[in-house]
């Protein structure tokens, strides 16, 4: 029988459930013996590593962005994608060259904007996952197609964008409040000097980064956002920034306000630390200066980088990344639209790796993809439509290269559930996913640190994957 919900029953759930009580009054200190336990579960880095998410909201085209190649494969794109497949004779400098070969004479090539990311897969630097999308349990196509959702559930709500973008993210429904890299953070904070910047977002708020205890902290692409009441005279006057800094800071008999006035405190300490962190790693010195520039995605990548450089300044060991891009949704204009999109993202990505190479953490940093879902095999006439399963990319100097992983999907629309040789569609091109999203957090959660014995902390879903189809570690990270 699937475990379907093992989160309920974990360490971490049983803790967060007390902490709870606690705050009610309740079984205060069995509360705080036992956070103390947890916390020491936890392990304890003495070297380097971050993950850096690599977000493209909208749903990225999977077929345009990682191409069938060999003239068989493509043939077979360029009659099902019509006017929004991109010509062979255009792939030639983005051709993707694997240390093994895939069988049957299969070949893939990037997107032709995409040269950067080629020449990091083609230098051993960067994999390919192929057909990975959030799972609950593994399903063949017969059984997605079965009525018994107790035998095979489904992910909620498949094809909606804030859905499976929550999905990716946390392995369950919108509205849950942690995500698969917080609850990574959760294990890893007690590693970092001022484990704050365990978990940091370029981009925003995002439950990707919300753990039971590890927070997300927000930067923009600049470094720290300020609070200006306290860093900067008030109507001009040093006086009333002084009194401004003295109500937001000091301790209040009031529980609320207390508590209000401790995140302050923290986010105004954080900020000063951050700042003067950052200003001995300039934007404008190297390796920095060499991001492209009019690229949203190599800002906050060059953000990153600054704050990697800075770790020992900052007591750092263990850090998640959030960064992302938007405009993925390409009902329409998908040739020209996505040619930009895919652009930026080849030029920051390899701009990123360059500059850990430089900073001498090539090894200790890896830098991975995740969208929605993929999109339509079939044209809606200018683009393509929701889908699941997609192709993501790796990337960094532990990363297992040049190569691909999982199961290369046929190039097909059929809707005939006993071909054996579709079993990977559901209709339109909408690829069932081979690989989960939970193995694929796995693999990249493992080399971070985390335990096996941990890992159903992170991921709810992991119990229902193993074995030689479904292995929990993909094997992409050294």
């Amino acid at each position: 029988m699937y475990l379907i919900d093992p989160a309920k029953h974990t360490r971490r759930a049983f803790l967060r459930r007390a902490g709870q009580l606690a705050f009610t009054g309740t079984a205060l200190p069995a509360a705080l013996n036992l956070a103390a336990i947890g916390e020491a579960a936890a392990f304890d880095a003495t070297d380097y590593k971050a993950l850096v998410c690599v977000f493209l909201f909208g749903g990225n085209d999977y077929a345009n962005t990682v191409i069938n190649y060999d003239t068989t494969s493509h043939s077979q794109y360029a009659t099902i994608r019509g006017g929004i497949a991109i010509p062979r004779a255009d792939l030639a400098a983005t051709v993707l060259n694997p240390t093994t070969p895939l069988p049957d004479g299969k070949q893939y090539a990037l997107h032709p904007a995409m040269t950067g990311l080629a020449g990091l897969f083609n230098g051993g630097v960067a994999a390919v996952q192929l057909n990975v999308g959030p799972l609950v349990v593994p399903l063949t196509r017969q059984q997605y197609n079965s009525s018994n959702n107790v035998l095979y559930p489904k992910p909620p709500k498949l094809f909606s964008h804030n859905d499976q973008q929550s999905v990716w993210m946390t392995s369950a429904p919108e509205g849950t409040t942690t995500g698969w890299g917080g609850q990574t953070g959760d294990l890893a904070r007690s590693s970092n000097t001022n484990n704050v910047l365990t978990c940091i977002s370029v981009a925003g708020n995002t439950v990707f980064l919300s753990g039971d205890q590890a927070l997300s902290y927000q930067v923009s692409s600049n470094g720290a956002v300020r609070i200006n009441s306290l860093n900067g005279n008030v109507y001009g006057s040093a006086q009333v920034r002084a009194a401004m800094t003295t109500l937001a800071l000091q301790s209040r008999s009031h529980v609320l306000e207390n508590e209000y006035n401790l995140v302050t405190a923290r986010a105004y300490s954080t900020e000063g630390a951050l700042t003067n962190a950052l200003n001995q790693f300039p934007a404008a010195n190297a390796p920095f200066n060499a991001f492209p520039a009019n690229n949203g995605l190599a800002n906050q990548l060059r953000l990153v980088a600054r704050l990697i450089a800075a770790r020992n300044v900052l007591g750092t060991k263990r850090q998640v990344f959030f960064v992302s891009m938007g405009g993925f949704d390409l009902h329409d204009n998908l040739i020209s639209g996505q040619a930009n999109l895919m652009g930026q993202l080849s030029g920051a990505l390899s701009a990123f790796y360059d500059a850990t190479v430089q900073l001498g953490v090539a090894n200790s940093v890896t830098a991975f993809t995740a969208s929605d879902f993929g999109r339509t095999l079939t044209s809606n006439g200018d683009g393509s439509d929701h889908g699941w399963g997609s192709h993501h990319f790796v990337v960094g100097g532990a990363v297992q290269g040049a190569r691909f992983v999982g199961k290369a999907p046929p190039v097909s629309v059929t809707n005939s559930t006993s071909d054996a040789f579709d079993q990977w569609h559901v209709g339109q091109g909408r690829l069932l996913p081979s690989t989960s999203v939970d193995q694929y957090a796995a693999t990249l959660a493992r080399w971070f640190g985390v335990s096996n014995a941990e890992l159903g902390q992170i991921l709810p879903h992991i119990g229902n994957f193993g074995g030689t189809d479904y292995p929990v570690d993909l094997g992409f990270m050294a």
